[in-house]
């Protein structure tokens, strides 16, 4: 048994699943949509065969043997390492459910995506029904001390349980809302400009033109349009993004746009000479989303950024925005008002957004909420957290695609990267001097060669927690990011906090 059998199988695999995902990335692209049910089997298919190599007894006596040579390289070593937790894991769900999981997942996606154009829960309450009951039956299989929830919280953030994310909620919900009442104390910001006319392939080009002048590579991903913007890689060499555009709002592409290429910068950095292996993998979904979340709110919000792009976007649309200025701009773009739509909301009611579906997401998986009563849960939730109520399905329970996806546990990763995001950037502006007035000018290499030293190169080999000490001294303190928003947000509201 040797190292190379192990990267042989272990790369193999990896084919299986880029090729799954590159079907995927069809699927929800440019797929007719009578491909649907063979789409399912082919992806069924794949998954399947990748998961038989990865929970072989060939493969596992491999990773224990590997586990005790002596004389493996730190990289090698490391590999073995995550690969073997990785292999007790999967080893714990059997071929056949894995291959109805992924049956699953495409149907209920099918269900989702026409739930959402006639816009009736019911077409999909069945799929989800379905999903839900997998989903049970996997956090069983892999097993659980505490909450059935945390099992599956596993799968995106090593070591998150539900006790950790109640306590960094909860602080959220004491620190959050003083900010947002001193907020709504001020004069509200005007946006309606964003509600123009804005054709469609003029918003295209000029996010091209953003992705490209920070760093994404062109030459190893590209741009199309989906119902929900995604990024997914095939390899660090091919990368792609999603987006979608409405004419008729501006901001829908714009940061969406900016905020899939921060995803997609992140993979294009991690070590193609790892490919398919751990270290050539993300570190955490927390560690994803902050990178497109720094790129996102931090950047892409940011005075500076603008001072830089704004006079090219008038000069793009000069009848809808050659009268407004970029203090009104800046300021628009970064209004604070409840909304229904996470994706389309601001940076600090965001995170209300994500709570719901957390709470949600432990309901089901405790089976304290009823399947058939979510779409009332979700508008109760709503008004309860953010006082406003959805008018319909499609702006309420439909809105996202991630239960489609099987993908519980997800959410609170949103908010994990946006605190994260805010402690990397302030670190950052200490150990890059200038870097405000780089933005300005449009220069972001500095800042992504520091993401890429600190954080990209790494691959899986820190852990969350780790990696963000090694980088700014200290582990998740949510203080960044209050004093990251209270600057920001007193300043364009012009009050006192």
């Amino acid at each position: 048994m040797s190292y190379t059998r192990y990267q042989e199988i272990t790369q193999k695999a990896a084919d299986l699943n880029y090729a799954a995902a590159v079907l995927g990335w069809d699927q929800e692209t440019y797929m007719p949509p009578k491909g649907y049910a063979a789409r399912g089997r082919q992806l069924a298919t794949l998954a399947t065969q990748a998961h038989a190599l990865l929970t072989s007894g060939e493969y596992g006596k491999l990773l224990q043997e590997l586990s005790s040579v002596p004389d493996l390289t730190e990289v090698q070593a490391a590999n073995v390492r995550m690969r073997l937790e990785d292999y007790e894991k999967a080893a714990r769900l059997p071929d056949e459910f894995v291959a109805e999981l992924t049956q699953a997942t495409s149907t209920a996606l099918h269900a989702w995506s026409n739930a959402r154009k006639q816009g009736d829960y019911s077409i999909y309450a069945l799929e989800l029904r379905n999903m839900i009951g997998l989903k049970k039956k996997q956090a069983a299989l892999y097993g659980y001390i505490g909450h059935p929830y945390d099992a599956l919280l596993d799968d995106y953030e090593k070591g998150m349980t539900t006790s950790l994310l109640d306590g960094v909620f909860e602080r959220l919900r004491r620190e959050l809302p003083p900010l947002l009442a001193a907020i709504a104390g001020g004069k509200q910001v005007e946006d309606s400009f964003f509600a123009q006319h804005f054709p469609r392939e003029t918003q295209w080009g000029f996010s091209l033109d953003v992705l490209k002048a920070i760093g994404y590579d062109f030459d190893a991903g590209r741009q199309d349009y989906s119902e929900h913007p995604f990024t997914t890689s095939f390899a660090a060499t091919d990368v792609r993004v999603t987006t979608r555009v409405h004419e008729n709002d501006l901001a829908s592409l714009l940061w969406s746009s900016i905020h899939e290429g921060g995803h997609a910068l992140y993979e294009q950095g991690l070590p193609d000479t790892q490919y398919g292996m751990p270290l050539g993998a993300p570190a955490s979904l927390s560690i994803h989303e902050s990178q497109s979340r720094l790129w996102e709110n931090c950047v892409g919000r940011g005075l500076p950024f603008w001072k830089h792009f704004y006079p090219t976007l008038q000069a793009r649309f000069p009848e809808q925005l050659g009268g407004i200025s970029l203090d009104a701009f800046y300021a628009g773009m970064n209004k604070v008002q409840p909304s229904l739509i996470r994706t389309e909301a601001d940076e600090l009611t965001y995170h209300f957004h994500v709570m719901i579906r957390y709470e949600i997401e432990k309901g089901l998986m405790d089976d304290s909420i009823a399947i058939e009563d979510l779409p009332e849960i979700w508008r109760e939730k709503y008004r309860k957290y953010l006082g406003i109520m959805p008018p319909d399905d499609v702006q309420g329970i439909l809105q996202d695609v991630h239960w489609s996806h099987g993908s519980f546990g997800y959410f609170p990763t949103y908010s994990l990267g946006s605190f994260y995001a805010a402690q990397f950037w302030e670190e950052a502006n200490t150990q890059l001097p200038g870097l405000r007035e780089q933005v300005e000018t449009g220069i972001f290499k500095p800042l992504l060669h520091w993401l890429r030293v600190g954080i990209h190169q790494f691959g899986r080999r820190h852990r969350s927690e780790e990696l963000c000490t090694r980088l700014t001294g200290r582990g998740l303190d949510i203080s960044a990011f209050m004093r990251y928003a209270t600057e920001k947000y007193a300043g364009i509201y012009h009050v006192k906090i």
